[in-house]
């Protein structure tokens, strides 16, 4: 499995079953909908900078050089939209079922807004992600190897 299908179908699966708990949560507690949303909302951010984060730092480890490393941008952006377009089309289907209430949006909406709000909410954290992770791995490999170690007199190396 190629690594952007692997991050489209579980980010995309992610944001599938966050909807779903959504639609039951706010027929039992629909007074808390406004914190439901916003807790949907950072679980997926957070899965997606977390990701990228550790995309970014494992491209900066193998390729020290930055001319040298993997275009992770183009990786997200497939992954982005084949998660969004899948997440949209399988919310549309999973709606007609009883008892499973998200929404009521038409296949048009859910194949184009929908779709394209799950796809900037994939690939901006991610993206971000990868520039954190990268960054936090060059301060890494800048750090010289005797940095905060002290010799036995107690005195820096």
């Amino acid at each position: 499995m190629t690594a952007w299908l692997l991050r489209a179908l579980a980010l995309g699966g992610l944001a599938v079953v966050l909807r779903v708990l959504l639609g039951f949560a706010m027929g039992f507690v629909a007074t808390y909908g406004l914190w439901l949303r916003l807790l949907c909302l950072v679980v997926l951010i957070g899965a997606a900078v977390a990701w990228g984060l550790r995309d970014g730092r494992a491209d900066r480890r193998a390729n020290p050089n930055p001319e040298r490393g993997a275009d992770l941008t183009i990786l997200w952006l497939q992954a982005a939209v084949v998660g969004g377009i899948a997440c949209g089309l399988v919310s549309w289907v999973l709606d007609f079922l009883p008892k499973v209430d998200l929404g009521d949006a038409g296949l048009l909406f859910e194949a184009t807004a929908a779709s394209a709000f799950i796809v900037l909410l994939i690939f901006v954290p991610a993206l971000i992600g990868v520039a954190l992770g990268r960054m936090l791995a060059r301060r890494e490999h800048d750090r010289p190897a005797s940095a905060g170690k002290l010799t036995p007199a107690g005195t820096p190396a």
